[in-house]
């Protein structure tokens, strides 16, 4: 197999984890005889210092002419604390995500044995947990627009916009998931209360039988919360918008004792 990978170290512990990583995949390749190229660019608050973008148009054509991007990590407490910030690392994770088209996240979350003790959770609770989060990624509130605050500083706004072509596509990609695991999927939403959950809601309900062989269940965003904690075991495969998902994977990395401890990919 020959595949050009795109590596992209990022901030932070990015270019630490990269390194591990490199040794992994050029010890896979070496052991199944794949030919690997590997060509590194800059993104993020790295990218920022060094030509004012998070990412460049030199990182983009870069991913574009690979077959897969290696990705580290983003984001630097210079930038956190700072809510004046005109540019910020985030911004090219995103841009990367619109612009690669890459709509969905999976975010398996799974407890080993030889771990547990690593978990903040009592051994009980999240011992045997194994389910999927699936993100919606390139719509809601992060893409949204307008977007912005007043001429006064004094009010801000953001805006969530979905439509029923994003929410489809990634519906389908949870079914499919949940085809393959254990025939459940939960879908995550505050259709009591705002707007696009209630098309989520009315979408997936659509979508539903043309899964008959999966069990579709539904949940408040609040009260998925509140379950991830205290019944992990009881979930197969979660699916919702891009906010919850953000929210929700990064609470389910306490599972497994670090959100360090969780691969995803998109």
């Amino acid at each position: 197999m020959n595949l050009n990978i795109a590596i992209l170290p990022g901030d932070g512990i990015g270019p630490e984890i990269m390194e591990q990583a490199l040794k992994v995949t050029r010890a896979v390749c070496g052991k199944f005889n794949h030919d690997v190229t590997f060509k590194e660019a800059i993104v993020g608050a790295c990218a920022i210092d060094a030509v004012g973008d998070p990412y460049p148009p030199e990182t983009h054509e870069v991913c574009m002419q690979a077959d897969a991007v290696l990705f580290g990590a983003i984001g630097h407490p210079k930038f956190d604390n700072d809510p004046n910030a005109k540019v910020r690392p985030e911004q090219g994770l995103l841009r990367m995500r619109k612009q690669l088209g890459l709509y969905g996240n999976i975010r398996p979350v799974m407890t080993f044995p030889s771990l547990i003790h690593k978990s903040p959770l009592r051994a009980d609770l999240v011992e045997g947990a194994d389910f999927v989060c699936i993100r919606e990624l390139t719509g809601g509130m992060y893409f949204g627009r307008p977007q912005g605050r007043s001429e006064d500083g004094n009010t801000a706004y953001d805006t969530c916009v979905y439509t029923r072509e994003e929410i489809e596509r990634i519906l389908h990609l949870a079914y499919k998931f949940a085809g393959q695991r254990r025939k459940k999927l939960t879908v995550v939403d505050k259709a009591n209360v705002i707007a696009t959950s209630r098309l989520w809601r009315q979408i997936a309900q659509e979508t539903a039988p043309q899964y008959p062989d999966i069990e579709t269940d539904y949940l408040f965003v609040d009260n998925a919360a509140m379950r991830i904690i205290q019944w992990p075991k009881s979930f197969d495969v979660l699916v919702t918008e891009n906010l919850f998902g953000d929210i929700l994977t990064d609470e389910a990395s306490v599972i497994t004792g670090s959100l360090g401890m969780l691969p995803s990919a998109s």
